[in-house]
């Protein structure tokens, strides 16, 4: 794969801003459970985050291949682009489907960072994804719409100004399939804390800044409706493919971060005076991880030019995410099983990136799910669920 000068560019631009948050930014936040919002600012006074939006709304316009190369970028020097990442792609919807005025609202603000848009409200615990039976309801009132319900999983909620959120307004019984009845709403989360929105973090085995969110009576205005009520089922899927390819990117980041680790680790490391990448025992997962890493990074490339060439993603996105999550999580594996001990050393940042990368292998898709995904609509087998 050859990569022209703008993207070696924005390579070495991702690296130097990266390179001012080393491990030990990293560390600090991790013990803490502290949101790194440092690091999140200076991406966006970089620009990176508004690189999907178009420049007419202070964005860089770039095209998503681009934009994966940013997030990979993040992952491959030690960073974690899941505090941000969001930021980039849940305006997709809005940018797609939002009216010329909440486009003109709210596009700006995202662009330059005086708004976060990085909470998207989908899972719930009862439908996990299974989407299509989520029980969170908006219900019409006059030029107002009233929810109720509960989401799960909502991460950066708490450092976020606006909430892409999908309630239910049609009953499910009603609805004229079972794809309809679902609606989009762009949530001021800064107006509804305290007034019907409620939020309560969830700890977890990484530092990931996930939540419950609450909604008891949340009266929003009609105009936070982003295109036709009842569509926002359809509104959210191409806005999925986005974010598993983006995603797929920041774990090939991942997957390069581990290798070079072991790589570097093996080649200093000496035992029964001789270093321990001299032995095939040491080299040989190394190596195998370097060739699965390059596959992933491949089919993340191909995924996301079909979606810049205006295709259906749908099979490359999925297949993306799958080979790249399992792509780092060998890596992660891998590079553990060569630094032995010191592998769970929290100075060598291994432990810490090793338990960030076993995420992405369950969200936010499942690897069984992806597998069913390509088994009926790409190999043409019995739907089986």
């Amino acid at each position: 794969m050859t990569e022209g000068e703008d993207i070696a560019e924005i390579r070495r631009a991702v690296q130097a801003l990266c390179a001012e948050f080393p491990g030990e930014y990293w560390r600090a936040k991790d013990r803490e459970r502290a949101y790194p919002g440092e690091f999140v600012d200076a991406l966006t006074k970089a620009g990176f985050l508004a690189a999907l939006i178009p420049e007419e709304f202070g964005g860089s316009g770039l095209k998503l291949d681009a934009a994966a190369v940013i997030m990979e970028e993040i992952q491959s020097s030690g960073c974690n682009g899941a505090s941000a990442h969001a930021q980039m792609y849940i305006m997709n919807t809005l940018l797609r489907y939002g009216s010329a005025e909440q486009k003109a609202q709210y596009l700006p603000g995202i662009a330059d960072g005086s708004l976060r848009l990085q909470a998207f409200g989908v899972s719930e615990p009862t439908s996990g994804t299974d989407t299509l039976s989520l029980r969170t309801v908006a219900v019409r009132a006059g030029d107002h719409y009233v929810i109720n319900g509960q989401k799960i999983w909502t991460s950066r909620a708490e450092h976020s100004d606006l909430m892409l959120l999908l309630a239910r307004t049609t009953p499910r019984e009603q609805a004229a399939s079972k794809t309809e009845g679902l609606s989009i709403f762009l949530v001021d989360m800064r107006a509804a804390l305290g007034n019907g929105l409620t939020i309560k973090p969830i700890r977890t085995m990484m530092n990931h800044s996930t939540t419950e969110v609450f909604f008891d009576d949340l009266r929003i205005p009609a105009s936070a409706l982003i295109g036709e009520e009842g569509k926002g089922f359809r509104y959210i899927l191409s806005g999925m493919n986005a974010e598993r390819i983006l995603i797929a990117a920041e774990c090939v980041g991942d997957a390069k971060w581990f290798i070079e680790k072991a790589t570097a680790y093996a080649k200093d490391r000496s035992v029964f005076a001789r270093p321990i990448g001299q032995n095939q025992g040491v080299q040989f997962p190394i190596a195998r991880c370097y060739a699965q890493m390059r596959a992933a990074e491949l089919m993340v490339h191909h995924a996301a030019q079909t979606y810049d060439q205006g295709g259906n993603p749908g099979a490359e996105a999925n297949m993306a995410k799958l080979l790249a999550s399992e792509a780092s999580w060998a890596a992660a594996d891998m590079c553990v099983q060569t630094f032995g001990g010191f592998g769970f050393a929290e100075e060598y940042d291994v432990e810490r990136k090793f338990r960030e990368a076993r995420l992405y292998t369950v969200a936010p898709i499942s690897t069984n799910l992806i597998l069913s995904y390509l088994a009926e609509h790409v190999l043409g087998l019995p739907r089986s669920y």
